[in-house]
């Protein structure tokens, strides 16, 4: 009788290597696809947070209003505390949020605890009869991530010069003209430079019309 033809043992081995190499492509070319896809995904997520950051800031800033925020030593009403790394302002939240009447905004610049910063907002209810400002829940992170960043600020003094960008306001009785957020976010997607002109007339602060004339800025 004639022996049934079959494989030997070198072409079983042979076979199951060039499986194996397949498998390895197959493995090689799902992961790398894989990678693509969450770094696609990264990147529009970072994209959006930083794109909703401005425009959250934007809107906000920009309807900044002539309500203090405290006194000053010679009981002078305060409207607005800026530095490099946190301003306090009033503004009013949009849609819903905005049921309680403006609020006392606070933007700050915090350590994260592993090298960077974190950009928060911090809302606080302003009471009609005068008390405190009263905390409206935890702060809210509009971006983090941070690698280095700061604000500043570009107005009038009482004298109607004009003060260039400077890293603090030192005269909270007026509001500034112009805000500025630089931030500095490691990755693809950067922070676009964000400056803010309020609309809030400076007149409104006690400013005379000879004053605003002699410290316009264009």
């Amino acid at each position: 009788m004639k022996r049934a033809a079959g494989f030997t043992l070198l072409e079983v081995l042979a076979a199951l290597a060039l499986l194996a190499l397949l498998l390895v492509g197959v493995y090689a070319g799902i992961r790398t696809a894989s990678h693509s896809v969450r770094s696609g995904t990264a990147t529009i997520e970072r994209t959006d947070q930083v794109r909703s950051a401005q425009q959250f800031l934007r809107r906000e800033l920009a309807q900044s209003m002539l309500q203090p925020i405290g006194r000053s030593d010679r009981g002078e009403p305060l409207y607005f505390e800026g530095s490099a790394r946190e301003m306090r302002y009033v503004a009013p939240l949009p849609g819903y949020l905005g049921k309680l009447g403006p609020q006392l905004q606070q933007l700050q610049l915090v350590d994260d605890g592993h090298g960077g910063q974190r950009l928060e907002l911090s809302l606080a209810v302003l009471p009609p009869d005068g008390q405190p400002p009263q905390p409206l829940g935890e702060p809210q992170v509009l971006l983090d991530r941070i690698k280095a960043g700061g604000f500043s600020y570009r107005g009038v003094d009482p004298q109607g010069a004009v003060v260039p960008w400077s890293p603090t306001w030192p005269d909270g009785r007026r509001l500034p003209q112009l805000v500025r957020i630089e931030l500095q976010a490691p990755g693809m997607v950067a922070w676009p430079t964000l400056e803010v002109p309020l609309r809030a007339s400076p007149l409104q602060a006690g400013m005379s019309p000879m004053q605003v004339r002699g410290g316009s800025i264009r």
